[in-house]
């Protein structure tokens, strides 16, 4: 925190100013108290009262490289002095080297790069290529997923977002694996995974194959449940979109730069997919950017074939510088393997014993700085701590409670999830483990079982 007193009646004023005229995403407006920050550095956020808060949410799970890293504040205003925006029809230094170092990132037969403003339209984008490339419309999902919202990102959306949204046509889903609450009675792993890609196999089947353009999933299904795909599951989605001249495009948005201990969640799993969508932990959202890695296969569609789309603000020059840094500095200093190890010494194993001491904890899942708690009132019926598409008295104590000793966290539902960045310290994860342990005893008086 800087070395200056705090100011309550500044503190005030911001809020007082965003009450009045901010409208909020996401939220009956009336009713909002939004927490006012006045700044932040590392993996932690504080207020105009001098409140210091561990952010164990990331945010929306997008600073992976942590608050105002020097490096990255560096390369923007570095290249505010130079150039500070220019029309995509141009070429310019800072996307060209941006793309350089996105397209180093991905397996080789990945070449070109789309950008966007951010997740949302990098998915709607990655749909509108795949539809192009394969002359069909229809697009296949996971009814646990988030895509985004707009348009088709929001259709492809599975939860309870997409409901008041889902105007655009050609969206079909799916059950994805979920071996803790599992749709087709599996006991193992394994099981789960062949039952999920026979239940995708008959979809694809009833709906039409040569009527399906893409599978668009989440590489491990992100605010729907940190779901981490089991043993074969992608191996087989890759080889059922081959059978059926399917584009599978992977959306790596919340999953990818470092969140699971990899540049790519894909890497996890031994398969690869057609288009790859970026955005959030590709600069930590210090200027809005995302886009689309594409294929060759898929870009030489477009060789000669005019690319319908296109955004102002595509591979904006702060944004790509944002980019170049951010890529720098996490392989300068190790950044995606402190998160792979975190997770594997740190918070894997501090997870699993508050899970072995606290009865609402029904299931730990997880890789690198990305992991939930699936938070249940009964361990035997797995009955959800909150209902789906809701909340509970028990999870609002838990965000309470954790705020109020200072950890900022990341629910949704019946789920506690734990994705702080990936330059999290050994004694920083600890912090925020103790906090959590504390917390959890008092939500244990929710237990039913």
């Amino acid at each position: 925190m800087p070395d200056h007193a705090p100011d309550q009646a500044r503190g005030a004023q911001v809020y007082a100013a965003d009450r009045a005229h901010v409208f909020h995403s996401w939220s009956a407006q009336q009713a909002l108290k939004p927490l006012v920050i006045e700044g932040a550095e590392g993996c932690y956020v504080w207020d105009f009262a001098g409140n210091r808060y561990l952010d164990f949410s990331s945010q929306l799970v997008n600073t992976n490289i942590g608050h105002q890293h020097p490096k990255v504040i560096a390369a923007i205003a570095e290249q505010a002095g130079k150039l500070t925006t220019i029309a995509p029809q141009h070429a310019n230094e800072a996307r060209g080297q941006a793309a350089e170092r996105l397209t180093s990132l991905a397996p080789d037969q990945f070449t070109k790069v789309f950008f966007t403003n951010g997740g949302a339209d990098a998915n709607e984008n990655a749909i509108r290529m795949a539809r192009l490339h394969t002359g069909r419309d229809k697009v296949l999902t996971f009814y646990r997923s988030y895509h985004g919202n707009t348009g088709a990102a929001i259709s492809s959306t599975g939860d309870p977002r997409r409901w008041p949204n889902e105007h655009a046509t050609g969206h079909v889903h799916f059950f994805g694996p979920y071996l803790y609450r599992s749709s087709f009675w599996a006991t193992t792993p394994e099981e789960e995974s062949q039952r999920a890609l026979e239940h995708l196999e008959q979809v694809i089947q009833f709906e039409g194959p040569a009527t399906i353009a893409a599978i668009l999933i989440e590489t491990i299904v992100g605010t729907a449940g940190v779901l981490v795909p089991p043993p074969g599951y992608l191996a087989g989605v890759r080889a059922l979109a081959d059978k059926y001249g399917i584009v599978w495009i992977a959306d790596e948005v919340m999953a990818g730069f470092g969140r699971a201990g990899k540049w790519f969640a894909f890497e996890h799993f031994g398969a690869v997919p057609d288009l790859i969508t970026f955005a959030k932990g590709a600069n930590s959202g210090y200027v809005p950017i995302g886009g689309v890695i594409i294929s060759a296969e898929i870009a030489a569609t477009f060789d000669q074939r005019v690319f319908p789309g296109g955004l102002t603000y595509s591979g904006h020059p702060l944004a790509a510088a944002s980019v170049i840094a951010t890529i720098d500095a996490m392989r300068e200093e190790g950044i995606v393997e402190n998160a792979a190890a975190i997770g594997q010494q740190i918070i894997g194993p501090g997870l699993n014993d508050l899970a072995a001491r606290h009865p609402v904890v029904g299931e730990v899942r997880g890789l690198g700085v990305f992991w939930a708690l699936d938070l249940v009132s009964d361990r035997a019926s797995r009955a959800m701590l909150a209902p789906y598409g809701g909340s509970s008295e028990a999870m609002a104590t838990l965000t309470r409670e954790a705020m109020a000793r200072g950890l900022l966290t990341f629910t949704n539902y019946n789920r506690l999830h734990v994705v702080p960045p990936c330059i999290i310290t050994p004694a920083e994860a600890r912090e925020g483990l103790s906090v959590l342990d504390e917390v959890l005893t008092l939500v244990d008086k929710f237990y039913q079982g």
